[in-house]
């Protein structure tokens, strides 16, 4: 029996990225797809609490089926794996995202955030974005990678608690697979005040990614020396190495 993947995105259920890893993943089982029905970038773990969550059909052959959902990409896993999957899926794939969702971009990813709720959900789960932001970019030298990567983990597991957060420079000369762990970074965000028609200000956000130097052994370092970047996540957010000094410092 080949076991169920369980594929979602954030950039809508038509974009390029999505195709290209469900038409991979068809090679290793069959193939739900669950994706929002339109592009919901940067939501992050968010969900659809405050309205109905609608799903359509798009298409259904042999081993793959293909549905819309009109909320936010952890809707899509949560919905899908209650009352749509026809098993519990052996991995859940996110992807292939069109921008890096490397170091803090983590933090805002709806890309990332479905692949935590799975992972929440005790499955076994991997996140995959390309370094670049085109609706039609190219995954061809992506897809060697995201095989291995996919065939390596439906062969082993993943350890407890823990997903991947797999990230693919734009360049085609890769030099392989770097494990790393993620860069410190930052976001410096401005919202630049514009006027409407009508006179009326509005802001638009902006702003500019920082990380200077990072060392070697990050992913930003691996992804600026032409590596496939994977990250192990967990769900965890405790400071554990803080917990001795917070306690000394109210003497519990």
């Amino acid at each position: 029996m080949r076991p169920l993947i369980l594929i979602t995105n954030d950039d809508g259920v038509n974009a390029k990225g999505l195709r290209a890893l469900y038409e991979v993943a068809a090679e290793f089982g069959d193939v739900i797809v669950m994706a929002p029905d339109h592009n919901r970038s940067g939501v992050s773990h968010s969900i659809t609490s405050s309205r109905p969550i609608r799903v359509h059909k798009v298409s259904s052959i042999e081993g793959l089926t293909i549905y819309s959902c009109d909320g936010r990409p952890v809707d899509c896993v949560k919905l899908a794996f209650e009352h749509f999957c026809t098993c519990r899926p052996k991995l859940v794939l996110s992807g292939i995202n069109h921008g890096s969702n490397s170091s803090i971009n983590i933090l805002y990813s709806g890309t990332m955030g479905a692949v935590l709720e799975a992972t929440m959900l005790g499955l076994n789960s991997i996140g995959f974005s390309l370094l670049n932001h085109s609706p039609e970019a190219d995954f061809t030298h992506c897809l060697p990678y995201i095989r291995q990567i996919i065939g390596t983990s439906l062969e082993k597991g993943l350890p407890k608690c823990t997903s991947l957060n797999v990230n693919i420079p734009r360049e085609t000369d890769l030099k392989g697979i770097r494990i790393c762990h993620q860069a410190q970074s930052q976001w410096v965000d401005s919202f630049e005040q514009r006027i409407d028609p009508r006179g009326v200000p509005y802001w638009w956000l902006t702003g500019k990614f920082i990380c200077d130097n990072p060392p070697e052994g990050t992913d930003e370092w691996a992804l600026a020396n032409g590596y496939v970047a994977i990250t192990p996540v967990h769900i965890d957010y405790t400071n554990h190495a803080a917990i001795a000094t917070l306690k000394k410092n109210y003497s519990l």
